[in-house]
């Protein structure tokens, strides 16, 4: 049974999401950020998430969820991932507008909606960015994937996820041909400036091409281990 709330589902979705890709558990103080509250909200919120048997908090230790807290934030989770992905293949919005939209949407389709979206899209696993999709019984798979930020000059990988949390470096990415599937291998960090060069090249082209990027942008990118 997915919470009611709102703030419950947004709650939930933002600690699973922390730590999907590697990262570590949030702390209250990281979730009021993420959340944009206080710290004392963040903590109020958290204490009723765990009377309600949501998740697992120990003082001054990181947040986790419990099993029907992992299953709510799947179940949000897929909503979101879902409906950006609508948006981008039938109604034509860029990758870096869906995330906004998905963030007010995800709270009022209904499950039955969601399925008839699912089997729209033809039940895709992961959203235009590169996160996994959760199945409707809640299977989820995580690519095997490394921070760009973390690859060592002379290796890279095929891209496999592109952060949405920052709208202007998706749609820089996207100019500069840095899209899900390219192989991306790192030439040259240059710390000095805080750019890295590498070579980018498009799925079925033999040929890549130079790019440097900023750190925030390299930061923002997953490669294949």
């Amino acid at each position: 049974m997915l919470p009611t709330s709102n703030v419950t589902q947004d709650y939930l979705k933002a600690i699973y999401s922390a730590v999907e890709w590697g990262g570590p558990a949030m702390s209250v103080s990281a979730l009021a950020s993420r959340m944009g509250v206080s710290a004392s909200t963040a903590s109020e919120t958290v204490r009723r998430l765990a009377e309600e048997g949501l998740v697992h908090h120990e003082r001054y230790g990181g947040i986790s969820l419990t099993g029907p807290g992992r299953r709510a934030a799947l179940k949000m989770v897929r909503r979101h991932r879902l409906i950006e992905t609508l948006l981008v293949e039938h109604l034509g919005y860029a990758w870096d507008e869906v995330h906004d939209e998905a963030e007010v949407l995800e709270h009022a389709v209904s499950d039955l909606l969601i399925e008839r979206v699912d089997a729209l899209l033809g039940h895709p696993v992961r959203d235009p960015h590169g996160d996994p999709i959760p199945s409707g019984d809640g299977e989820v798979s995580v690519p095997q994937a490394r921070p760009l930020a973390e690859t060592p000059a002379g290796e890279g990988g095929r891209v496999v996820r592109i952060s949405d949390a920052e709208p202007q470096v998706l749609r820089h990415l996207g100019d500069v041909g840095v899209r899900l599937d390219a192989e991306v291998t790192v030439v040259e960090t240059r710390p000095y400036v805080g750019t890295t060069l590498f070579t980018v090249t498009q799925p079925g082209e033999s040929q890549g091409q130079e790019v440097e990027l900023g750190d925030p942008a390299v930061a923002a990118v997953w490669v294949t281990r």
